[in-house]
């Protein structure tokens, strides 16, 4: 079997693992559990975001921009590094939450992402260094990179300032808006044009400039939407709301030049991947239209105070735009295989329990009475998103 195949099922297995955390947490609700929620919380978000998610983008990166340099063997040594431990973190965090071997292997994964981000910046062919994609790309990195200040900031602020203290949450907040909005989204725009160049369709560089500057000023801003909760004055929320303006004028840009070209990219990919993109292309939209919602002082206060809002968005993003984009572009090098129906049903479940969290913020914000079976109702879209990634799975261990 291919190495980056065997790999793309690690990813999924990791997936797998966090569908499985999902349920286990809706439990709680439903039964009485003897196990300590925030320390599965813990465990989900990690082998979310730098199991499933960062093993991928591995992968693909890798596969795009490396796969010819010749380093096998480095990249191996850092992808099993990785592993190693994101492993650590999965048998550690369940159990004792943060805690010191938790903290020493997240902090390890962080260490051996910034490995991975040199591999990408010195071994990635100089012609590649050129493109449109690979400039998105090394930004991707770096916001990466940039990211894992938050989480090198809370060692000193628990110390000094405790878990109470605004600077504790807003490292969190930091942590997680350049990991969402800027590692993730612009990674995935890098895939995506990197594809279209594969395919002879390119970006021209009179369009591909203002976008790339409207965007990244886009992301760098709009982090002020996560400290919106400080009261911090209108000028913040007007100058958030600047930053989102910005990403909407610059994805505009982008969709225009991409459908410009629509016959050609119907004609180069096949109809799931169509529909994965043209999927995508609409979250997107709509992630857009609940940022600018949320810079509206009102708004970000009750998001800020509901954290199902919190849960929902970050959902939106995680499972509706980053894991379904992933899905497609390992689908699209046959690393697993994805089917029309199976991307239905994906999305079917995935718009079950966003609209079921969405219900219960605005349930509770608006004091209204919840049903008493609607954490069933719960539970049960969860398991139906642990059979379906399960189908998956074994769908791949039988390729």
């Amino acid at each position: 079997m291919n190495i980056l195949k065997k790999h793309s099922v690690i990813a999924l297995s990791y997936f797998l693992l966090i569908t499985l955390l999902g349920v286990l947490l809706r439990c709680f609700s439903v039964i009485e559990i003897d196990f300590n929620y925030r320390h599965i919380v813990h465990a989900h978000s990690h082998i979310a975001l730098l199991g499933w998610v960062y093993t991928a983008f591995m992968i693909l990166i890798y596969k795009l921009y490396l796969k010819k340099a010749n380093i096998e063997r480095k990249y191996l040594r850092v992808f099993w590094s990785t592993q190693f431990t994101i492993i650590g973190m999965l048998v550690t965090f369940p159990f004792t939450g943060y805690a010191l071997f938790s903290i020493v292997f997240s902090s390890l994964f962080i260490i051996a992402s910034y490995f991975f981000g040199y591999l990408v910046f010195k071994y990635t062919p100089k012609e590649l260094k050129k493109t449109n994609s690979y400039k998105c790309i090394q930004l991707a990195l770096w916001y990466m990179i940039i990211s894992s200040i938050g989480p090198w900031a809370l060692g000193a602020i628990m110390n000094t300032l405790g878990e109470s203290s605004s600077w504790y949450r807003n490292a969190i907040y930091f942590y997680l808006h350049f990991q969402y909005n800027g590692w993730f989204i612009l990674g995935l725009v890098g895939l995506l044009l990197r594809v279209f160049e594969l395919k002879g369709l390119y970006i021209p560089r009179k369009v591909f400039k203002p976008f790339f500057l409207l965007f990244n000023i886009g992301i760098i801003v709009t982090f002020l939407i996560s400290i919106l909760w400080m009261k911090l004055g209108y000028v913040i929320n007007v100058i958030a709301g600047i930053g989102g303006l910005f990403q909407i004028i610059a994805f505009t840009i982008l969709l225009k030049e991409i459908h410009k070209q629509k016959e050609q990219l119907l004609n180069a990919f096949s109809n799931v991947l169509v529909l994965v993109f043209k999927t995508v292309v609409i979250l997107f939209v709509i992630k857009l239209a609940m940022q600018i919602i949320g810079m509206i002082p009102y708004l970000a206060q009750v998001v800020s105070s509901y954290i199902d809002f919190v849960i929902g968005y970050i959902h939106w993003i995680f499972l509706g735009i980053v894991s379904l984009s992933l899905l497609g572009f390992l689908e699209l090098y046959k690393y697993l295989q994805l089917t029309k129906r199976m991307v239905v049903m994906y999305l079917l479940v995935f718009l079950i329990t966003e609209v079921l969290i969405f219900y219960k913020g605005i349930v509770v914000w608006r004091n209204l009475n919840l049903s008493y079976y609607f954490n069933h109702y719960l539970l049960f879209a969860s398991m139906l998103f642990l059979v379906l990634i399960t189908y998956l799975f074994v769908k791949q261990l039988r390729s």
